[in-house]
């Protein structure tokens, strides 16, 4: 079965009962864990932003609690499955903000992370495109929030 375009399903769901188009979003979040929890950030997150960033700063605040620092392979392993967690909470926000802010928060927590990143070329690389993503999303945002996240990114950069 080969899925169909965005367009073709937007046309068909204005064709949806309210009651239909419950039915049918239940039944997507039992399929994919990833569909629920898009479903639960947009019906219960969305409205409070400042709280979902809190709440997934907590989340990579205990990501990075358990990483397995016995080989920089295993730190690796792990810093790119954080890395993969925050870009998927991205994509469910869609905001340039959260966005900058979220990725400001790995950087810092990876500078400051033991041992030092600067004694792998990977994990450094990592860290060193966040910061040019991060740059490249700050010209994006309005220029009173562009000279705080330059702030922000310098001082993640002096540490």
């Amino acid at each position: 079965m080969k899925a169909v375009t965005v367009t073709v399903l937007k046309k068909e769901l204005k064709y949806k009962t309210q009651s239909e188009l419950i039915e049918l979003c239940l039944r997507l979040s039992k399929f994919k864990k990833e569909n629920k929890e898009l479903l639960t950030y947009l019906l219960f997150e969305a409205s409070f932003e400042e709280g979902y960033i809190e709440t997934v700063k907590l989340e990579i605040d205990e990501q990075f609690e358990l990483v397995n620092t016995n080989t920089y392979y295993f730190i690796k392993k792990s810093i790119r499955k954080i890395l993969r967690l925050i870009k998927k909470y991205i994509r469910y926000s869609k905001n340039k903000e959260t966005e900058i802010e979220l990725l400001l928060y790995f950087c810092q927590k990876l500078k400051e992370f033991k041992p030092s990143i600067s004694r792998n070329t990977v994990l450094q690389n990592i860290f060193d495109r966040e910061i040019i993503s991060i740059q490249k999303k700050i010209l994006l945002v309005h220029e009173d929030l562009q000279y705080d996240y330059n702030l922000a990114l310098q001082q993640v950069l002096k540490k």
